[in-house]
């Protein structure tokens, strides 16, 4: 897109372009997404930016009516393999703000200052304000939805000071952090986090969502003693446990559908509503990267659907269920072991080698195994040479991962099926272009045959 296109998206109120772009208007000092309600800005009053982060370093904040910090994540970032697409996948699941920008840059094999430089040029930002967009973010939420004190908040959020997290919250949303926790609904229907009910959140889609196939596939895949599906069809709630890098969670997404508001755009989406119980608040966004992943609601279902739609033999799939996603995966070891020693094997494997919660909840018992458990004699064969793998680095299938590299030394491993290499790729690597071995896929499917396989499994013309 140029200028000019992105300016028509703004003046059409184009909500399929949310997250892909931010626009500011110069005089009122304001960002905003495209799908902003507001009156429609001169277009020589308007500035353009890949990034939220991009928009902030330039002096702009936040706009309270439209939230453009509350957007779905773009799509850019899970279809491109390459440093960019890379290191943004990691920044979001909280790299930086745990290992700094010289971890980041360990992981992706460069050096912090080519990191610096490729961000900065491509997107306006560096690695560290990226980080600090991100913790504004999760700073607001959790302002908005507990009663924290605010100084827990800024450390939770991953801010290394008070001062720091103050002077940030004042920049991106003009107000202080009381301030910000003072504008948070209050009334009829508010909901707060308490000890019980956790944070409660809105994981926000772009554009339509299927809904009961998402749900249906993790209750078909749900490993006992870690998730479970419960409830009536359209009102289902998957709840599942979380091992994460401070401590563990619990996350309850539900399936029943949340209207958006009227004026939200040509394209609103909508959101799955969530809560998060946390033993640590510092995992706040890490916790909520791993389920954006897991539920794929950072996809662009306008563009899978425009491309699948124009093969005969998608077309009817693709009218049937739009917006069909692909999954992805919290932890990579969990379809390794689905698709090598099926459920029922992996349930025993998280009963003997699965750390206990500490409170069981419900039928929620365990974490799923650490790699380093499952390195041992048992289970042995591909998934036991798998998990010794992760655990010495080997192999590596976390976000910022070389698709291309890890799918090589995952097929270099003793007795791993090339077909098993395939659907780590897709859920563990959030590959959107993976086509099983054996089977002869048009080039007219490229870049989305890993969606264009998910209609054909999900009609029932391939099996699951």
């Amino acid at each position: 897109m140029d200028d000019d296109s992105r300016y028509e998206a703004v003046r059409s109120r184009d909500g399929r372009f949310d997250g892909a772009f931010f626009f500011a208007v110069v005089t009122t000092g304001i960002y905003c997404r495209p799908s902003c309600p507001a009156v429609t800005p001169k277009r020589s009053n308007v500035r353009f930016f890949r990034t939220a982060a991009a928009a902030q370093g330039s002096g702009f904040r936040a706009c309270r009516r439209c939230r453009p910090d509350a957007v779905p994540g773009s799509a850019e970032w899970n279809v491109r393999a390459d440093v960019v697409g890379r290191a943004m996948r990691l920044i979001g699941d909280g790299v930086v703000d745990r290992e700094g920008v010289a971890g980041l840059a360990a992981r992706l094999g460069y050096s912090a200052r080519q990191v610096q430089r490729q961000l900065t040029a491509e997107l306006g930002a560096g690695p560290v304000a990226l980080a600090r967009a991100q913790r504004a973010h999760s700073a607001r939420t959790l302002l908005r939805t507990t009663d924290l004190p605010v100084t827990e908040i800024a450390f939770a959020a991953g801010f290394a000071s008070v001062r720091q997290f103050n002077d940030t919250i004042r920049q991106v949303y003009d107000a202080t952090p009381t301030g910000v926790r003072a504008a948070a609904p209050r009334g009829r229907g508010a909901r707060r986090a308490t000890a019980d009910a956790g944070v409660p959140l809105r994981l926000a889609h772009r554009g339509p969502y299927q809904r009961a196939a998402v749900f249906d596939q993790l209750a078909r895949e749900a490993v006992p003693g870690v998730e479970e599906v419960t409830g009536a069809l359209g009102r289902r709630t998957y709840r599942r446990t979380l091992r994460l890098p401070h401590g563990t969670g619990i996350a309850a997404v539900e399936e029943r559908a949340r209207a958006p508001k009227p004026g939200g755009g040509r394209h609103p989406g909508g959101w799955l509503q969530a809560r998060l119980h946390l033993t640590d608040p510092r995992d706040l966004t890490t916790a909520v990267q791993r389920l954006r992943r897991l539920f794929d609601l950072d996809a662009d279902p306008y563009a899978v659907d425009e491309r699948l739609s124009a093969d005969p033999r998608l077309a009817p799939l693709v009218a049937a269920r739009p917006g069909l996603r692909s999954p992805g995966a919290v932890d990579p070891l969990e379809p390794a072991a689905r698709a090598l020693v099926a459920v029922a094997g992996a349930a025993g494997l998280v009963q003997r080698y699965g750390k206990a919660l500490d409170a069981p909840c419900g039928s929620l018992t365990h974490l799923f195994p650490e790699p380093g458990a499952l390195a041992g004699p048992e289970p042995g064969g591909p998934l036991g040479a798998l998990a010794a793998a992760l655990a010495d680095g080997t192999v590596r299938l976390d976000p910022g991962a070389d698709r291309d590299e890890a799918h090589r030394a995952l097929l270099a491993l003793p007795g791993m099926d090339p077909a098993v290499a395939a659907t780590l790729r897709v859920r563990a690597l959030a590959d959107p272009d993976v086509a099983p071995p054996g089977l002869d896929t048009p080039d007219a499917w490229r870049p989305w045959r890993s969606y264009a396989l998910q209609h054909l499994r999900t009609s029932g013309e391939l099996n699951p």
